[in-house]
């Protein structure tokens, strides 16, 4: 018998186009992907990139240094997070006609930046120059940046969690840029260019 993430839709057939990623996404067969902390932050490549995108739903993080935007106001059931997840990835199937698992590695592959800015003191001054990123940490910003762009579209808006998810990561595989977490990369990489 073969095993279906949320008993519905086949893990086999999906695919990372990006090599440096590929060691980094855990895309194994899962009914239900919540392992409930058996995988500590130490072992984050054998967590389900399923699973790791619903812990950053959970908590996105501070969006800036000077803590612009909080994410106090997230829901921290992981009940509700799941579920609105699996509604998220039904609305997918039902939009682009694709495997929703294919297209969330679509997106955080397209969200995952190359270079980024390094500051560092030289003298008395502080020198930027641009570095390249490790895949662990292209990964890692690249949900971050996604859950972040989904919770600032959600954030005292009327409209569905599950529609807000289905939206940015349809728009994140399309390399849109719609998407928060394709402009903060262009962004991020500008920089990294003025800096080189």
């Amino acid at each position: 018998m073969n095993v279906l993430l949320f008993n519905r839709w086949d893990t086999s057939e999906v695919k990372v186009s990006d090599l440096g990623l590929d060691r980094y996404i855990n895309k194994r067969a899962l009914i239900v992907p919540k392992t409930s902390g058996k995988t500590s932050a130490m072992y984050r490549q054998k967590t389900h990139i399923v699973e790791r995108f619903m812990n950053k739903l959970r908590v996105p993080g501070h969006r800036g240094k000077k803590h612009k935007i909080t994410s106090g106001h997230c829901p921290p059931n992981a009940q509700t997070i799941y579920l609105h997840t699996k509604k998220a990835f039904e609305s997918i199937e039902k939009k682009t006609k694709s495997n929703p698992l294919n297209v969330l590695i679509k997106a955080v592959e397209n969200a995952a930046m190359i270079e980024e800015v390094a500051s560092y003191r030289l003298g008395g001054i502080i020198a930027r120059q641009a570095v390249v990123v490790s895949p662990q940490r292209r990964l890692d910003l690249a949900l971050r940046y996604l859950t972040q762009g989904i919770y600032k579209s959600s954030f005292r808006k009327r409209r569905p969690l599950s529609e807000v998810i289905a939206d940015e990561l349809i728009a994140a595989s399309k390399n849109d840029s719609k998407s928060f977490a394709i402009q903060e990369r262009n962004r991020i990489e500008r920089e990294a260019e003025g800096a080189r």
